[in-house]
């Protein structure tokens, strides 16, 4: 054998043991992704308003898990206001999605959780946490964001998926809850009392602790 053909073995010995570390890393890793819901044109366009990551008790989440060295991103849906599957789903799938990433969704980021999971049936994760999560029941946002069929046995494919219910929320976050806990095998739901659809002006704080020891449970 050659010297160019050793080095090239050499090299090529190198650069797979290099990948194969790096997929090991990534998969021991813990980190989380935690995702905003929808809003109105007015308020995504307005600079009033937070953009839609630094909003209620997504950004205080994110610096308890960076606190307690768990990678967490709270990444921003470009034209939230008018949610696209394909384009929140490209967003997504930019992050490393392991068997201990951590999935948190509010609302309408919530509900897209429950179909990317019901769709992509080859993945695992870790927990998967749910907060009022939304499926526009009667359609408002005119669109096919939530055209698909849940998969009741997703929750085999996660570390366990709760749902965050408050008894004052909005009646199709009831709607959407009834409609996952019938659907969805194994879920479980905890029920909460005038967290309304847990923002800020319901709950009155940006700090959301019962969430952060569910993700970290």
């Amino acid at each position: 054998m050659t010297a160019w053909k050793c080095s090239s073995l050499l090299y090529s010995t190198v650069n797979r043991t290099i990948e194969q570390w790096r997929l090991w890393y990534y998969a021991a890793m813990k980190n989380a992704i935690i995702l905003h819901g929808t809003t109105d044109k007015d308020e995504y366009y307005s600079d009033k308003y937070p953009s839609m990551s630094n909003s209620h008790w997504l950004p205080w989440l994110q610096k308890q898990l960076l606190m307690k060295d768990i990678a967490a991103v709270t990444p921003d849906m470009v034209k939230a206001y008018q949610p696209d599957y394909q384009q929140w789903k490209i967003e997504l799938e930019r992050y490393d999605i392991t068997p201990e990433t951590v999935l948190v969704g509010h609302s309408c980021g919530a509900g897209f959780l429950v179909r990317w999971l019901s769709e992509a049936k080859d993945v695992r994760v870790g927990k998967v946490v749910l907060v009022a999560p939304w499926l526009d029941p009667h359609n408002v946002k005119q669109s096919d964001f939530f055209n698909f069929e849940i998969d009741a046995t997703l929750v085999a494919r996660t570390g366990g998926v709760v749902i965050y219910n408050s008894d004052d929320d909005f009646e199709d976050i009831q709607v959407s809850v009834r409609t996952l806990t019938a659907a969805i095998d194994g879920v479980k739901v905890r029920e909460f009392s005038g967290y309304g659809h847990f923002c800020i002006g319901d709950m009155g704080t940006i700090a959301f602790p019962e969430l952060l020891t569910e993700v970290l449970a």
